[in-house]
């Protein structure tokens, strides 16, 4: 059975499509994050749009070159797998932004600004990881940055948690509370499909180690 390390090769398309992948689900979510600050600013969604439709193409890319490239069937699983797992970033992020501007006016008061900031280290991480399976020996490296990424899920659950006890309190009313726990939970989400993406290249990191 070939190692990834044999299969792609120092800078080979794979590795090159799989980080071009990961840049633009890292791009997502920062689009994300400036649209939260300036919901009016509706062109920052058409590029949202527009790099999540990049990072489709990029995924449907890896599986044409995967038909046409010689693999072991559990290689081939583990890059579909990477690939899948880093499009549903970019595919959650573009939903929250979407819901996030029908939801506006119900958001007077309401702050994203801790939430935004575990998306954003979410996704520095994801793309630090992914860059790093060139470097496919450096198995604490990237164990290292995995903890990180889990750090980092941890603590966002921690703030939705503490975020859901105040939007419990009973000062809002019945519909904004349930327009911002809306949001809160796609906000989660996209920082639990950068942990996921973690989980799945430290999988193949040790299956390859």
């Amino acid at each position: 059975m070939f190692s990834l390390q044999q299969l792609f090769g120092k800078g080979d398309k794979f590795f090159d499509l799989l980080e071009a992948a990961a840049q633009e689900a890292h791009e997502s979510v920062r689009l994300t994050n400036e649209l939260i600050k300036s919901p009016r600013d509706t062109q920052k969604l058409d590029d949202l749009v527009l790099a999540r439709r990049k990072e489709k193409k990029i995924s449907d890319q890896i599986s044409g070159e995967l038909v046409r490239t010689f693999v072991t069937g559990l290689e081939r699983e583990d890059i579909e797998a990477l690939s899948r797992t880093i499009y549903k970033i970019p595919k959650t992020a573009e939903k929250l932004a979407e819901r996030f501007l029908l939801a506006t006016p119900h958001l007077q008061g309401a702050e994203f600004a801790r939430q935004a900031e575990m998306m954003t280290k979410a996704t520095d991480v994801v793309l630090t990881m992914v860059r790093h399976l060139r470097k496919m020996d450096d198995l604490e490296e990237i164990k290292e940055l995995n903890d990180k990424l889990q750090y980092v899920e941890g603590e966002a659950d921690k703030l939705m948690n503490e975020l859901l006890r105040d939007l419990y309190s009973g000062k809002f009313d019945a519909l904004r509370a349930i327009v911002i726990r809306d949001l809160y939970e796609l906000i989660e989400k996209v920082v639990d499909r950068c942990r996921d993406v973690g989980n799945v290249i430290m999988n193949i990191v040790l299956k390859n180690s």
